[in-house]
């Protein structure tokens, strides 16, 4: 009898004792992490489980890696880590740590490309990003893809947007994105189209809402201004419009229009070509595109700035003069 007591108390001491430890690794697994802010972390390529345990802990990040081996055992999916970069938050235990590096959900950075600036404008933009790369090979695509486009022109083929993507992403995989997405909504915009348009493509349309774009500074005037233009179009009257002349001026263009500026012949000068400039001279928002493809009918055959964004508008040439007077030469 004393043998089978001391055997129950043996066996429940050992209970006790394998509950403790087994509580006390539980707790080391939902440890809280040492942060006191989010922070950028990167687990390398073929790092295992164990190894990037190991960094943590030398690191600090975490106090203590052996209940977090000991559950590798017991969730062998755990230990199928994946390479990238990770936000962790203090609010987040070991655990979460684990379970985030296996899901593979990466931090994620965006970058804003604006509409109304041009390719050589968002190619800046790209490259000052510290978490885009630019490699030969994203180079050779970037070539490539310029080169199966109209004009082999990029201008205005993309869509300006917020895009998301995760670090050291190749540029030309948020081009492509653009561009698939630019793709998509001029098919649809030209599907859907006003009637007797002067237009023989989607991209002519391109064109016309890129100028549309630079033309304008208050959203709502954009489908006045598309039909203004749409107008002198089927008038067969020059756009005359000043983004063409500094889009055609290139780096020659200073901040100011001249004279002999407006008068020097360039493929965009449309006070000087008739009809559209080849290729678009910014790349247009969804507003611009649906204004190009919808505009105000109207008679009015010119716009001239007030100077707040806006602009006065007239039928005559008449008025668009005394138009220029008040709110240009201020007299």
């Amino acid at each position: 009898m004393k043998i089978v007591k001391w055997l129950s108390i043996i066996v429940v001491t050992l209970g006790i004792i394998l509950v403790a430890i087994l509580i006390h690794f539980e707790k080391e697994v939902h440890q809280s992490l040492n942060l006191t802010e989010a922070t950028v972390y990167q687990v390398k390529p073929g790092q295992s489980a164990k190894g990037l345990l190991n960094s943590l802990k030398e690191e600090g990040v975490i106090s203590d890696d052996f209940g977090l081996k000991i559950r590798l055992k017991v969730q062998p999916e755990l230990a199928n880590v994946k390479a990238g970069t990770y936000e962790l938050l203090p609010s987040m235990s070991a655990l979460d740590l684990l379970e985030l590096f296996t899901r593979g959900k990466e931090l994620q950075f965006s970058i804003s490309l604006v509409e109304g600036l041009n390719w050589r404008q968002w190619l800046l933009v790209l490259k000052s990003h510290p978490q885009i790369t630019f490699t030969d090979e994203c180079n050779q695509q970037l070539e490539i893809l310029i080169k199966s486009l109209p004009k082999q022109s990029i201008e205005g083929y993309l869509l300006p947007d917020t895009y998301y993507f995760v670090a050291q992403t190749e540029a030309i995989e948020i081009v492509k994105r653009a561009h698939v997405n630019m793709q998509q909504y001029l098919k649809s915009a030209w599907q859907n189209r006003a009637l007797d348009l002067p237009y023989n493509t989607a991209y002519e349309g391109l064109i016309m809402a890129s100028i549309i774009e630079k033309e304008t500074g208050i959203a709502e005037e954009r489908p006045r201004i598309s039909g203004v233009f749409v107008n002198r179009l089927n008038l067969k009257m020059r756009l005359q419009t000043d983004p063409t002349i500094i889009y055609g001026m290139g780096d020659n263009f200073d901040g100011d229009i001249r004279r002999k500026d407006m008068k020097t012949a360039t493929p965009y000068n449309t006070y000087v070509i008739k009809g559209l400039p080849p290729t678009p001279i910014a790349m247009p928002s969804k507003l611009a595109i649906d204004a190009a493809f919808n505009p105000v009918a109207t008679e009015e055959l010119y716009f001239v700035s007030k100077g707040d964004g806006s602009h006065k508008f007239s039928k005559t040439l008449q008025e668009h003069n005394l138009a220029v007077r008040k709110y240009q030469l201020k007299k």
